[in-house]
C-alpha cells in the first residue's frame, strides 16, 4: 500500500490553494506531482519558479533534456508528462522515444543536446573534452550549458520525488522502451 497521498485543495495552505487555482486555470487540472509538492508550505511555489525560470534553451530543447533525464532516472510520471508536452512542441511519439534513448537523428543540434544530456547524467558531469566539444560544435554556448545543467537539476528533483512516492500518473502513460519495436 502506498503511504503517500495527494492532498486536496482544502488540505493545503491558502498560498498553495492560489497556486492550485492558477494551475487549474492554465492546465485544466493540478497534476498529482505538483499537488504533492503542496504538502510543504513553500515547495510548490519554489519548484514552479525553478522549473519555469527564463532559459536560453527553446521549449523543444527543454523537452529533449526533460525526456533524456526522466528516462535515465526511470521516472514514468515525468516521461508521461513530458511525452505530452513534447507532443505540444511538435515532437511525434516516435521522436520522443528516440530522444529518450539519447539521440535525435532528424536534427543534428537536438541530437547533440540529447547526447550531451545523456552523457552529463550518466557521468555525473564528468565529461570528456570530445563530449564538451561536440556540444559546442553543434552551436551551443556556455550559457546554454548552464541552462542544460539547471534543467537537469529541475528534472532530477521531480524524478526522485515521483520515484519515491509512486504517485498515480495522471497523463497518458508513455510507452516503455523495452516494449517498443
Amino acid at each position: 500500500m502506498n503511504r503517500f497521498n495527494i492532498p486536496t485543495k482544502e488540505q493545503v495552505t491558502p498560498e498553495n490553494q492560489e497556486v492550485f487555482n492558477s494551475l487549474e486555470k492554465s492546465l485544466g487540472f493540478v497534476p498529482n506531482l505538483y499537488a504533492y509538492y503542496a504538502k510543504n508550505d513553500t515547495a510548490l511555489t519554489d519548484y514552479l519558479s525553478f522549473q519555469n525560470r527564463k532559459s536560453t534553451l527553446s521549449k523543444r530543447e527543454i523537452e529533449v533534456v526533460n525526456l533524456v533525464v526522466s528516462q535515465y532516472n526511470g521516472c514514468e510520471y515525468c516521461l508521461s508528462a513530458h511525452t505530452v508536452v513534447a507532443g505540444l512542441n511538435g515532437f511525434s511519439e516516435a521522436q520522443t522515444i528516440e530522444i529518450r534513448k539519447g539521440a535525435f537523428d532528424a536534427d543534428a543540434k537536438l541530437d547533440a543536446l540529447a547526447n550531451f544530456t545523456s552523457a552529463v547524467v550518466a557521468n555525473k558531469g564528468q565529461l570528456s573534452d570530445q563530449q564538451k566539444e561536440d556540444f559546442f560544435t553543434a552551436g551551443y554556448t556556455e550559457a546554454n550549458l548552464i541552462d542544460v545543467v539547471l534543467k537537469i537539476g529541475d528534472k532530477v528533483v521531480s524524478n526522485f520525488i515521483h520515484n519515491i512516492t509512486e504517485l498515480a500518473i495522471d497523463f497518458p502513460v508513455a510507452p516503455q522502451l523495452e516494449k517498443v519495436a
